[in-house]
């Protein structure tokens, strides 16, 4: 209709320059799949400082439980202990990088972000944090002995 702006277009999705489709927030958008390369592949496609975020994250869980089974699904990268299910994952938001704790009411300390679950807390970090790497590994070693969520 002439004289109104049409506000039903979409912003087409952003690529990456290895191709790599960036959803809302600029969540890369990684087919689903089992083990540590999809994961990286994942992390290899976070933008900008998100990368750095992804790479620490990968390592302090990693570390601190050398049996988690790795996994992206819904374009997320989850970590869990086979058997029991995934106990934690994160994903790109626009400002910041969301890690989720599915039995995040069970920590100690409870981690400070609440969620519409009873059971999920979250951990946002943002651009300039600095992150607690020993905190993070003490949340992932109590998360990795609870019962974990199968997905």
């Amino acid at each position: 209709m002439p004289g109104k702006s049409d506000t039903s277009r979409k912003t087409p999705p952003q690529r990456q320059p290895d191709g790599t489709v960036l959803l809302s927030g600029g969540n890369p958008q990684i087919a689903k799949g089992y083990g540590d390369a999809v994961v990286q592949s994942y992390i290899a496609a976070m933008p900008g400082w998100k990368q750095k975020v992804g790479r620490q994250l990968d390592t302090i869980i990693t570390d601190a439980v050398p049996t988690v089974q790795k996994a992206v699904k819904w374009n997320t990268p989850f970590y869990g202990i086979e058997g029991q299910g995934w106990f934690m994952g994160y994903h790109c938001m626009t400002k910041y990088v969301k890690v989720s704790f599915f039995r995040g009411q069970s920590l100690d300390p409870i981690p400070p972000g609440a969620s519409k679950q009873a059971e999920v807390r979250y951990l946002d970090i943002y651009e300039d944090d600095e992150i607690d790497a020993e905190q993070i590994a003490d949340w992932a070693v109590q998360a990795s002995r609870l019962p974990g969520e199968k997905m």
